[in-house]
């Protein structure tokens, strides 16, 4: 199939006994969570995405734990039916790890509900309000050739939707996802449409552009629906037959699509995108086995057919790369044939220096995406296999279910529109640290190198010439903070999520004490890598959160941070600093972090959270007072 959008064919068809899996789930509730996830990671139609959602409404009603799901509350407004929508969104959900509750206002009401504090969805406070508007819901009257009427309806269109945003926000904390709007497919002037001032194709697309401009710097995020309309195609997309029958703003059969690339959206608002792709080599990255053909029979480059295709497949990888995805390499190859093709093949796009890990040996496969991960400090569900042997595909699969693996299809030419249609690598902010993260991860690599040379740990983090700064939250770094909140599970003590406009609020209130922590070493920026907010509360300053990049473990960051945040609080009267550590499924590696920098247990609360104190001006035997962070091999600049 050239198009795997509409049928979402990345993902495998659902098992012939679906239904029978979703009416036995609860008969043994255990791991709950985990199966509800399996279920939906399939490609369900219309049918298997209300059978889903139905059984976890009632694993919900019966009290059942759906761990490690992350709870997540969606408002939905439309000037549409949104009764078909509203399970799909929920069912969805659950292929990237959300337990959704969808609350959906009754048709039309837009805009009573954007404006009236006592709505449905302004009274539940939810964590995002889906705007889910269409042409026939927003004020668009065309005027052919009439350049300043078209400007006036444009600018109205554009003022009534901040208004319903700034509605939805009147309480603060609620993001806005924002539609385009897919136009219609009949046009009235033929080509000459797009020339004609006032049509209804450029009254669209003015909004659309005003639209995504009006979201430069907002923490409101878009949902491309005009994009998503033209790839499947304007004329499938709307369906004249079931507007008119029941109000449905696109074809049904485009339902598991549309939920699937909202929830991507919920997802990376969770932090739930993916951040590494390993590539398979032979018949994935060229065509050919490479230790059977050799360097010179393995088929890649222009001028032909197949390895046009492979390279529009590195194409593709490299663009990955430069949004900040990180590219590895597992192969059932010898190492040195493997990356010959890296060094000395012509036609290559790929490089040696664009692979952070290169894993090429006869190990099994899960066992070496499992030790790509353990170097690269990302979790497996960070991860994403592309592999064009199914043998293969299922294995990883089956051992290890957190990585994704799209199914691919047999044409070569197409790996790199089913890679692109997946999502995986969905986005909702990019900044200049996202556009390094590739060279960071193949720094560390470097790095980890560096440290199996050295002697010992000490002359390792010597020969680092590490340089750590620490400011507190500020407006440039605030999409970067609010990014590694939302994103970090492992290094992190509590796993609060916050809103950008959140965390705008905290770094102004006198009460918080904030620290946004980079560092820099001999191989490069490493970027910002710590976020710690301290709330005080009299006498003490209690850790609301604590996190870290796990690419900097073992470099005794936590220590440097604990000697600054130690030096702060004698400077402002503080006596204690209370942590608290919640665990989580993730973040088992952070357990003992606390008892390593010195902490006594002071309570353990009854949902499982450990709280711990430290005495600001007491010794203590692994925090030798004084404290300074150069004790730790660390140059400061720029402290606060």
């Amino acid at each position: 199939m050239s198009n795997p959008f509409g049928s979402l064919a990345w993902l495998l068809p659902p098992p012939s006994d679906f239904g029978v899996l979703c009416r036995g789930a609860l008969a043994s509730p255990r791991d709950l969570g985990q199966r509800l996830q399996w279920l939906a990671s399939h490609a369900l139609d219309e049918v298997q995405l209300n059978q889903l959602a139905k059984l976890f409404a009632r694993a919900r009603e019966a009290g059942h734990s759906v761990a490690p799901l992350t709870p997540f509350k969606l408002g939905l407004i439309s000037n549409a039916t949104t009764d078909l929508i509203s399970p799909a969104l929920v069912a969805t959900a659950l292929r990237h790890g959300i337990a959704l509750e969808c609350i959906a206002a009754p048709f039309g009401q837009v805009a009573l509900q954007a404006f009236s504090k006592d709505s449905e969805i302004n009274k539940v406070k939810p964590d995002a309000v889906l705007i889910a508007l269409d042409f026939r819901g927003l004020p668009l009257r065309p005027t052919p050739g009439d350049v300043t009427a078209a400007q006036e309806t444009v600018t109205h269109v554009l003022d009534y939707l901040a208004a319903i945003r700034e509605g939805i926000k009147q309480d603060g904390g609620t993001i806005c996802i924002l539609q385009t709007i897919a136009r219609p497919a009949e046009p009235y002037f033929g080509s000459f449409d797009l020339v004609t001032p006032g049509t209804l194709r450029r009254l669209i697309d003015a909004v659309n552009r005003g639209i995504a401009s009006s979201l430069v710097g907002s923490e409101d995020i878009l949902l491309d629906v005009a994009g998503l309309a033209e790839t499947v195609g304007l004329a499938e997309w709307h369906s004249p037959v079931e507007w008119n029958l029941a109000k449905l703003p696109f074809a049904s059969t485009f339902l598991p699509l549309y939920a699937d690339h909202v929830c991507r959206l919920i997802g990376a608002l969770r932090g739930k995108s993916r951040r590494c792709l390993v590539l398979d080599l032979d018949n994935t990255l060229w065509s050919g086995v490479i230790g059977d053909d050799g360097l010179e029979g393995i088929i890649i480059g222009p001028g032909d057919p197949t390895g046009e295709a492979h390279l529009s497949l590195q194409q593709a990888a490299l663009s990955l790369r430069d949004r900040g995805i990180v590219l590895a390499v597992s192969s059932k190859n010898d190492d040195a044939v493997a990356r010959s093709a890296f060094q000395t093949h012509p036609e290559m796009l790929l490089r040696e220096e664009h692979i952070s890990v290169f894993q090429a040996n006869w190990n099994d496969k899960a066992s070496n995406i499992k030790a790509i991960a353990e170097e690269l400090s990302l979790g497996l569900d960070a991860l994403v296999l592309l592999d064009d042997n199914p043998a293969e595909r299922g294995l990883v699969r089956r051992l290890l279910p957190q990585v994704a693996v799209p199914e691919l299809p047999a044409d070569p030419s197409l790996y790199a529109r089913t890679l692109m249609a997946s999502g995986y690598f969905e986005a909702i902010t990019f900044s200049a640290e996202d556009r390094k993260r590739a060279d960071f991860y193949r720094d560390n690599a470097r790095r980890i190198a560096l440290q199996k040379q050295a002697s010992d740990v000490d002359a390792y983090l010597a020969s680092l010439e590490m340089v750590i700064r620490f400011r507190p939250f500020d407006h440039v770094g605030r999409a970067r903070i609010t990014q590694l909140i939302n994103k970090s599970n492992q290094f992190n003590l509590t796993t609060r999520r916050y809103t950008e406009a959140e965390i705008r609020d905290i770094g102004r209130d006198p009460n918080y004490y904030t620290l946004q922590v980079s560092l820099a070493d001999i191989y490069g920026d490493n970027g910002m890598i710590s976020v710690v907010i301290c709330q005080r509360n009299g006498e003490d300053w209690y850790v609301d959160t604590w996190l870290m990049s796990c690419r900097v473990l073992g470099r005794r960051v936590e220590n440097a941070v604990l000697s600054q945040l130690l030096g702060e609080a004698r400077g402002r009267g503080i006596r204690r600093i209370v942590g608290a550590y919640r665990a989580t499924a993730r973040n088992k590696m952070v357990e003992n972090h606390y008892a390593k920098l010195g902490f006594s247990v002071m309570e353990n609360q009854d949902d499982g959270t450990v709280l711990w104190e430290l005495d600001v001006a007491g010794p203590s035997e692994n925090i030798p007072i004084p404290m300074t962070v150069e004790r730790f091999g660390f140059d400061l600049v720029e402290a606060p």
